[in-house]
């Protein structure tokens, strides 16, 4: 799965899509992507989203956002 199915054509630009892909990637496969459910991956996808609309740019710092709350794969609620 790609950040791409998430995101609203037009929303963002090519570069800044390529840094989205990145992080969302990057998050997947720390959380092991491989049978993680639909929701998760969609939690991370807009967690994502919304740090790049807030201004972010960096990847890793994507990456951070999308795991905030995860906890060896599951989501931990606070």
């Amino acid at each position: 799965m790609s950040i791409h199915s998430f995101i609203k054509p037009g929303a963002f630009e090519p570069e800044m899509i390529a840094v989205m892909s990145e992080a969302f990637e990057a998050a997947c496969t720390e959380l092991h992507d491989t049978g993680q459910p639909q929701i998760v991956l969609e939690v991370i996808a807009e967690r994502i989203i919304a740090a790049a609309r807030m201004g972010e740019h960096d990847p890793l710092r994507l990456r951070e956002a999308a795991l905030r709350g995860f906890s060896d794969g599951d989501l931990v609620v606070t």
